[in-house]
């Protein structure tokens, strides 16, 4: 439910609203627009809240259902786009995000390679896996702690900022003192207690569409983070499981605008899950960006055919310059920035 205040409503009505929502145990999130203060609710049962409690309240307009079944992540929720700042970039508003680097941390030498070129080029995130899920148990599972510490000198030396996967609960305490940005991968889209924790941590989440999942159980799972009180949580379009089989996934440019008109939360793509072959990722990127995604993930390996994961999907470093300049030429033709 979310409550609409008067236009002649002040700071004393507002807190008011507040402070009822907090006595009942629920916890909220304040929406300023040009006209009105919208507050929702969150972590509620629609027939737990009683509606007249809050219409008599002074400053109070109106009170409104939420017939979605993801509450806080609909756009009836909040006015506003949600804009997330990381060290002082943002991801959403009117500048396209872009996330960089390998699909897992392999050597000290490999992420600052990587690192110092994806930032000469204009990203501002690096991505890297220290603790990676694998289909099978053989393959490269990622250097753990050892590869956290390498991204924290990466970005210590580049100034990009980090995101790197959780898997696991009891690994977010470790990850949450080197990383930026928790990244939750396709396999743990439904980890509904490792979402749950997240949602209790102060660090930003980005969460990835499961591997067949539909777009109402990605923001279900948003859902589970938003309702414990981290409203810092992005969607990532990476491609599903189809019976096609020329590329990895089947990446799903629509998920794109329909997700921009379903919730207020940013949304970025990763065109490289999202295919599996590197010499898609740039059109795909660019169709990305034209669509209105908010961000893209692109994985870039210093030598591909070395890598020890993903590296069919990997951009070079060559290649991934020309990348970023068509998407600053995609970006401009759509009145957004990177």
């Amino acid at each position: 439910m979310i409550v609409v205040m008067k236009q002649t409503a002040d700071a004393d009505d507002t807190a008011r609203v507040a402070q009822h929502i907090e006595e009942r145990g629920f916890s909220l999130h304040i929406s300023k627009g040009e006209a009105r203060t919208i507050i929702g609710i969150i972590g509620a049962n629609e027939h737990e809240l009683d509606s007249d409690s809050f219409e008599v309240l002074p400053g109070v307009e109106k009170t409104m259902r939420i017939m979605q079944p993801f509450k806080a992540a609909s756009r009836d929720f909040t006015q506003k786009k949600t804009v997330i700042n990381v060290n002082g970039s943002q991801i959403g508003g009117d500048r396209v995000a872009v996330f960089a680097g390998p699909c897992s941390v392999e050597t000290r030498e490999q992420i600052l390679e990587t690192a110092y070129a994806v930032a000469d080029t204009g990203a501002q995130f690096l991505r890297g896996g220290a603790f990676k899920p694998r289909s099978s148990p053989y393959s490269f599972q990622g250097l753990g702690h050892e590869g956290l510490e390498h991204l924290a000198e990466a970005r210590e030396k580049t100034g990009l900022s980090i995101i790197t996967e959780v898997m696991s609960v009891e690994d977010i305490e470790l990850v949450e003192q080197y990383t930026d940005i928790f990244q939750v991968g396709a396999r743990n889209t439904q980890n509904y207690p490792l979402l749950k924790a997240l949602g209790r941590a102060s660090k930003p989440v980005f969460l990835k569409r499961g591997l067949a999942g539909t777009l109402e159980e990605l923001l279900m799972s948003a859902e589970y983070i938003l309702s414990e009180g981290n409203m810092n949580v992005m969607l990532c379009e990476r491609g599903i499981r189809t019976f096609e089989t020329y590329t990895r996934n089947t990446f799903d440019v629509n998920a794109i605008p329909v997700l921009q008109n379903l919730t207020h939360l940013p949304v970025i793509a990763d065109p490289a899950h999202g295919t599996g072959k590197w010499d898609l990722v740039n059109p795909i990127s660019k169709s990305a960006v034209a669509a209105g995604a908010d961000g893209v993930m692109i994985e870039v390996h210093p030598n591909p055919a070395q890598a020890k994961s993903d590296g069919a999907q990997s951009l070079t470093l060559k290649n991934f310059a020309a990348l970023m300049k068509d998407l600053k030429r995609v970006a401009a033709a759509v009145d957004r920035s990177i």
